[in-house]
């Protein structure tokens, strides 16, 4: 007995040639389609080919009648490897007789080239009895490549929308605690030239190292910087490097490949990575490991990385702006930061000046915080009484701005009139502004209760509490779960 895969004699395959039982009587419409059609015997060898199959496979009809086709055409997959017969599908269809259909194998050219093909293979019955296959296939080659193009394409969406939700991500949360523009305030000598400082170098791609107090707007510089650059219209994002653990500030800078380590359960885009063509912001930069120091080095000279977990290059286009409330200098000689990425980040040093150096400033600073107070906290406070304004200018400041900008937003909570009527200043009254009266966060628990009150409790929209508050909705609810405020108590 011939087994499947024999060559048969020529004179066996002009008796299957001839075999009426098996071939359509309209052979002249079989010619005459646009598919190629194969037509096997119950041994797997061909009876029949049209010309369509010749013309898409190169094989003439006389070179395979009576030979097994899938050692002529179907003995590989697309990627070289073997293709048993037994995982055929026209195979198993001459063994169950069950059709099968198919569009994830390629068939090959006598030349040895192949394309992707689409076909069924559909068993013949005579009399209730299998007596062979049927196969039509087409050439999907056209089919498959509009179908990469567009998975490519939407494969460069997905990124596109993954980074835009990314970028998002970053900027809500850059916003959510910011009220007001980034203008800085003040008139004088110190402030007006740190600011000329700042227009001269925005417009450039020099890295700039903002140094000053902690309080004193060293991120506010950042953001004027940005925003005075051709680079506007891109994303700023900040990375607070002491918010971080060493381990994971790695991660934070540079994103990672998922299963990087424990707990990196897909892919994530560093900050750097976000940042492209945009303004990356340091801020406590002198407290990088000296590792993530030695990365950070390699970027800036060399504008590309590569994600934890991954050893594809990057290649990024940023423009640094570091801040640190230390003296890098004496790090350096520390021994605690790298002296050749102190020279690379102080390329154009900006100072930001301490509170006390500028007094002057304290007036203007008071109306442009009071005007933000208002907005935040729905008041109506119109400023500082005159001795509550010298108290102010007497104290020498040691939080900064931000420490003046935190007293005044106390003194508003606890204030019922539109005047601000403030003690001499001291340490202990920047900590607790009126002795023996309720806390803090008993003082905001009250407004917050009240202001919604007010509101008949409506949290979200143009005219509920979160706007009136300038508050998120998120934020609101998160101050009411953490200070009990619930409807009806």
């Amino acid at each position: 007995m011939t087994k499947y895969g024999d060559e048969i004699p020529v004179s066996t395959q002009l008796s299957i040639d001839s075999h009426a039982d098996f071939l359509p009587e309209n052979k002249l419409l079989l010619n005459a389609v646009g598919e190629g059609i194969y037509g096997f015997d119950l041994k797997g060898n061909a009876v029949f080919i049209n010309p369509a199959a010749e013309r898409m496979t190169g094989w003439k009809n006389e070179e395979l009648l009576g030979r097994n086709i899938h050692n002529s055409h179907h003995h590989s997959h697309a990627d070289g490897s073997h293709y048993p017969q037994q995982d055929c599908p026209i195979y198993n269809t001459l063994h169950d007789g069950i059709a099968r259909e198919t569009s994830q194998d390629v068939f090959w050219r006598k030349d040895g080239s192949s394309f992707p093909v689409h076909y069924t293979s559909t068993p013949v019955y005579k009399d209730g009895e299998l007596i062979g296959v049927v196969a039509i296939f087409r050439d999907i080659s056209i089919q498959k490549q509009t179908e990469d193009s567009l998975r490519q394409a939407l494969e460069q969406v997905q990124a596109l929308s993954e980074k835009l939700t990314n970028e998002n991500h970053y900027l809500l949360a850059e916003l959510a605690d910011r009220t007001g523009d980034v203008g800085i305030s003040g008139e004088s000598q110190v402030i007006q030239q740190m600011i000329r400082q700042i227009k001269l170098v925005a417009n450039t791609n020099s890295t700039v190292l903002i140094y000053g107090e902690n309080g004193t707007g060293k991120e506010l510089v950042a953001r004027n910087l940005h925003r005075l650059s051709d680079r506007s219209n891109k994303p700023m994002v900040s990375v607070n490097c002491a918010a971080f653990s060493t381990s994971l500030l790695e991660s934070e800078l540079f994103g990672h490949e998922k299963g990087a380590f424990t707990g990196a359960f897909s892919r994530r885009k560093g900050r750097f990575e976000l940042a492209n063509n945009g303004t990356l912001f340091l801020d406590e930069v002198a407290e990088l490991s000296m590792e993530a120091q030695s990365k950070l080095l390699r970027v800036i000279q060399e504008q590309e990385f590569e994600r934890v977990g991954s050893s594809e290059t990057i290649k990024v286009n940023i423009r640094l702006v570091a801040a640190s409330h230390h003296d890098l200098l004496k790090r350096v000689e520390l021994g605690l930061f790298r002296m050749d990425l102190y020279y690379r980040l102080n390329v154009f040093p900006i100072k930001v000046p301490a509170l006390r150096e500028r007094p002057d400033d304290i007036p203007q600073l008071i109306r442009h915080i009071v005007t933000e107070l208002n907005r935040k906290l729905g008041k109506k406070i119109k400023g500082v009484s005159k001795q509550g304004l010298k108290n102010l200018m007497a104290y020498s400041w040691p939080g900064n701005v931000r420490e003046l900008q935190n007293l005044l937003e106390r003194f508003s909570i606890l204030s019922h009139g539109p005047i601000l009527h403030i003690p001499k200043i001291t340490p202990q009254t920047t900590e607790n502004p009126v002795k023996g009266e309720k806390t803090l966060a008993q003082v905001e628990a009250e407004h917050i209760k009240q202001t919604l009150q007010r509101l008949s409790w409506r949290i979200s929209g143009p005219k509920g509490a979160a706007a009136v508050l300038g508050l998120p909705p998120s934020t609101l609810r998160s101050r009411m779960k953490k200070l009990n405020v619930i409807r009806g108590v």
